[in-house]
This record gives C-alpha cells, sequence and structure tokens, in this order.
C-alpha cells in the first residue's frame, strides 16, 4: 500500500471518532447549546464500551452502552446549562475534568486486558475497487454506520418537523415558545443526541480503532470535534470532509514511521492541532458570523481573555 493510500485510509478510521462527536455537536449547537465537554463525552463513552465488552464480550452491547454513557453526560450537561443557566463555557470544562477522573479511576483495571473489539468488514465487490476499496470499504462495521449517519443528520436537521424545531431553537427560541413549544426540552433532546454520538464516538475509538483502553486515550479528539463544528459551518456534509482531514493528520505520523522516516513523535502528535489552529485562525469571525443566532449570544458573553 502507498503512503498515500495508506493516510487516507488511516484518515477514514481515525476521523471516524472525531466524525461522530462532531455530528452530535453540530446537532447540539444547532439548538443553541454548546458542549466544551464533548471530550468528556468521548471519554466515558470509550471506557464504558471497552468495559462491557471486556465483561460480556459483545462489541456491539459495549458500543450500545457506550452510546447510553455519552448519553448520560450530555443529559448531565443539559441539566445544568438549561434547565439551571449555568455557563454553557464553564460546564462542559467541568464536566470534562469529570470525566478525566472518573475514567482514570475505574479504568485503570481495564487497562492490557482484552477485548473482543469489531472484525474488519471487507464490502463484497467494493473493497476490490483499487484505492477506493482501500480507503473506504475495508473497516469496521461502526465505521459504516457513520456513512449512514451524515445523510441522515443532515436530512433530520433540515427535512423534518423535528429538525425544524432544533434550529429554531437555535435562531428564533421565542418563536417556538409563541408556539406552545418547551424550548428547554428541544434543547436537552438535542444536547443528549450529541452526547450519545460522542459516546459512540469513543466506543469506536477503544474497540475499532485502538481495539485498547488507556489513561486520556482520546487525547483532544473532542475538542478538534467542537472546532470542526464551526470549521464545517454547522454542516453535518462538511462536517465528513472535516473530519477525514484531520483524520489523515492523525494517520500521518504511524503511516512515516511505519516506512522508516526519522521524524520526531512529539512534533507528528502535534500536526492535528497545528492544523485546528490554522484553520480556526484562517476562518476567524467571518465563520462564527454563520452561527445559529442563540449560539452567537454564548459566544458574545464569554469573557475575554485579559
Amino acid at each position: 500500500m502507498s503512503l498515500v493510500v495508506d493516510v487516507l485510509a488511516g484518515g477514514v478510521a481515525g476521523g471516524t471518532s472525531i466524525m461522530y462527536a462532531a455530528l452530535g455537536e453540530t446537532v447540539s449547537e444547532r439548538s443553541g447549546v454548546i458542549n466544551l465537554g464533548v471530550e468528556g463525552a468521548m471519554l466515558v463513552g470509550a471506557l464504558t464500551a471497552y468495559a462491557v465488552g471486556v465483561e460480556s464480550g459483545s462489541p456491539w452491547t459495549g458500543a450500545l452502552a457506550g452510546a447510553v454513557a455519552g448519553g448520560a453526560m450530555g443529559l448531565l450537561h443539559a441539566l445544568l446549562v438549561v434547565y439551571r443557566s449555568a455557563s454553557q463555557m464553564a460546564v462542559g470544562l467541568s464536566l470534562l475534568f469529570l470525566a478525566l477522573g472518573l475514567t482514570s479511576l475505574f479504568g485503570a483495571s481495564y487497562v492490557g486486558q482484552a477485548v473482543v473489539g469489531f472484525d474488519t468488514w471487507e464490502v463484497p465487490g467494493l473493497s476490490d475497487i483499487p484505492v477506493v476499496g482501500e480507503v473506504l470499504f475495508r473497516h469496521d462495521p461502526l465505521l459504516y454506520l457513520s456513512y449512514v449517519l451524515v445523510p441522515l443528520t443532515w436530512a433530520v436537521l433540515f427535512r423534518t418537523r423535528l429538525g425544524l424545531l432544533v434550529r429554531t431553537a437555535g435562531e428564533r427560541a421565542d418563536s417556538l415558545v409563541v408556539h406552545g413549544y418547551d424550548v428547554r426540552l428541544v434543547r436537552t433532546g438535542a444536547v443528549v443526541a450529541g452526547g450519545v454520538l460522542a459516546g459512540l464516538g469513543g466506543a469506536h475509538l477503544s474497540t475499532a480503532y485502538a481495539n485498547a483502553w488507556f489513561e486520556n486515550m482520546v487525547s483532544g479528539r473532542g475538542f478538534i470535534a467542537v472546532a470542526l463544528v464551526i470549521f464545517a459551518v454547522w454542516s453535518p456534509w462538511r462536517v465528513l470532509g472535516g473530519a477525514y482531514l484531520f483524520g489523515c493528520a492523525i494517520a500521518l505520523g504511524p503511516a512515516l514511521q511505519a516506512r522508516g522516516y526519522g521524524i520526531n513523535q512529539f512534533l507528528l502528535d502535534a500536526v492535528p492541532f497545528v492544523l485546528t489552529l490554522v484553520v480556526l485562525t484562517i476562518l476567524g469571525r467571518r465563520t462564527l458570523s454563520s452561527a445559529p443566532a442563540e449560539l452567537k449570544r454564548v459566544f458574545e458573553n464569554a469573557p475575554s481573555p485579559g
């Protein structure tokens, strides 16, 4: 396999967990709620999926448990920011640190344990297509599920009444009140859905991509997912391309090292985060101006540094 194909295939595999989390954050932010605790939801989802997978011997049961755990983190975030009007930024970061502590405590006994992870499924016919088959159709079933979730998320957000309610909660919340809808309930549902997808992203990371659990294994992917939502202008289709772009940045290091290139590991590890900073610097306020109206208030009310 050539370096380019290796990086592209690794980008699809490595970007899937980011894509799950970013899709969930897109739904949440479309409703007017930003969740900086996505990293924590991914961590909890990763450990829960791994632990349940170890104990049950079923990766599907583990993935479902990881999704539920991520949803529980989302629910906690929603209860605090939607019903108690706590700072969205502060609550998200607090939940991240809570997740770091809990997963370090309860995950210690699972370090080094073997899990029954997801096997690679080669799609008949499609996996034999040169380059395309290697890049897109020789992966695990959770990754294939992400192919379906992108158009499904777009369709729900922009082609259903439920999606209209979510988007209205993020643009003109007062309109929902006038028509008798509970804005808090709509936002809570969106944030919980975002947590479920972030938990699935964590489950993919531990039971399909790495097939291992170790402390803080998410390693900033949740923050990349939050940045990706802004980069994608709150569009599920752009999240797809952005997730694979960041996935390729993550896959570049292992691909180069496997071919004997003597590049500093710490420098390679920094590539995805440097890319994140570059993208956000280029986009700047022009992209934030496209944010849902209710979300702009969150950004504007955030304390300025210094």
